[in-house]
């Protein structure tokens, strides 16, 4: 997997476009400034614990004696999931309620960016090729800092697009993740069986 692609998957993961109305209503009762700060703080929560299960997520699935094919299939069950959530979308919002007053970490930073599959994926990827750190660190910095500036543009998009198109978009990027979740799906049954063949 090249440094775009994985970038481009982390971004379909992150879901930044599906997240405007639920980000939208939760910074509506805050001033304009305060949006601004609540937002950036929220997103660099999210990116220290995304960076946290890239680095160390290795070192857990090593504590917990799963094999990297074990990770790809898993993950890939994962992504499925949130893939036909963002398809068809339950009236509860893909994660339910959330609580009142200034959003502080959940349910902005955790799950909403920083959710499951977003840690799963990152996990995946550090265990797959471990020497790559590099450039999946570079292409979870692009895929946040595109959900970044997204995010910080949701009053306006909200306005020039509409809540049928970002739904639109949204079911393509849940089609996207979809395709992408059934390729790992298959990759880690395709290592698994090479795995037991050769043995």
């Amino acid at each position: 997997m090249t440094t775009l692609s994985a970038a481009l998957l982390l971004f379909l993961i992150l879901d930044p476009l599906g997240n405007i109305p639920v980000f939208l209503g939760l910074l509506k009762p805050l001033p304009g400034h305060r949006r601004r700060v609540v937002l950036a703080r929220e997103l660099l929560i999210a990116l220290a614990v995304l960076f946290i299960f890239l680095w160390g997520g290795q070192y857990l699935l090593e504590l917990m004696h799963l094999r990297q094919e074990s990770v790809s299939i898993a993950g890939g069950i994962v992504l499925f999931l949130i893939g036909l959530k963002m398809i068809f979308p339950s009236g509860e919002g893909m994660f339910g309620d959330v609580p009142d007053g200034e959003p502080f970490i959940v349910p902005m930073a955790i799950p909403l960016v920083a959710g499951p599959s977003g840690m799963a994926a990152v996990m995946l990827l550090a265990a797959q090729e471990p020497g790559r750190m590099a450039d999946w660190s570079l292409a979870l910095t692009l895929a946040w800092l595109g959900t970044a500036v997204i995010l910080f543009s949701a009053t306006f998009l909200y306005k020039v697009l509409g809540m049928r198109v970002l739904m639109a978009v949204e079911r393509l990027m849940g089609m996207l993740l979809v395709a992408l979740s059934v390729q790992m799906l298959l990759d880690g049954v395709a290592t698994y069986l090479g795995v037991a063949h050769g043995q």
